[in-house]
């Protein structure tokens, strides 16, 4: 695989991000039989501040956020619930998929809040990010639902647990 890592927060130092990500990001393609050494992604590791700039820009949310993903093409379902369109390689045998930022202190602060190591939450945030790179998103009910499906089978294939149980329940 192919990824790009820009690192702009020392903290990211400290929690080994290269290999969290290439063993989340791995795990994630591996669930869609997408060859990593084929797939292109870049992956910024900002902070709050960054991550708020880049949310206003893109979203019109002038607020930090845990992870933003930009797909290189849409493959979004049409119907709810549906399945998205499957990545095509370039003219160079590559899939580019597209880029995740991530932001630190949201972050930590969500996992801190969570009571779950930080290397998991962050694993998570990745899927999450790779999925929405792969046309998956979570605004309609059904799409939400099939996403969050996906992210607790890859996570489980990590050994993470359900990132959606709160005190045992989900």
């Amino acid at each position: 695989m192919t990824l790009e890592i820009y690192t702009e927060d020392s903290r990211w130092d400290a929690v080994a991000l290269e290999a969290l990500a290439e063993r989340s990001i791995g795990a994630a393609l591996a669930h869609f039989d997408l060859e990593a050494e084929e797939c292109e992604i870049s992956l910024l590791a900002c902070d709050d501040a960054r991550i708020a700039d880049l949310n206003a820009e893109f979203r019109e949310k002038p607020t930090p956020t845990n992870v933003l993903s930009w797909p290189a093409e849409e493959l979004s379902a049409e119907e709810p619930g549906g399945a998205p369109l499957p990545p095509e390689t370039d003219f160079t045998g590559e899939i580019s998929l597209g880029d995740i930022a991530i932001a630190y202190e949201t972050c930590a602060r969500e996992a801190e809040e969570a009571g779950k190591p930080l290397a998991d939450h962050l694993c998570h945030l990745l899927v999450h990010g790779v999925l929405h790179l792969l046309g998956y998103d979570h605004i309609r009910d059904p799409d939400a639902t099939l996403m969050e499906g996906l992210e607790v089978e890859i996570l489980g294939k990590l050994g993470i647990d359900n990132p959606y149980t709160v005190n045992g329940s989900p």
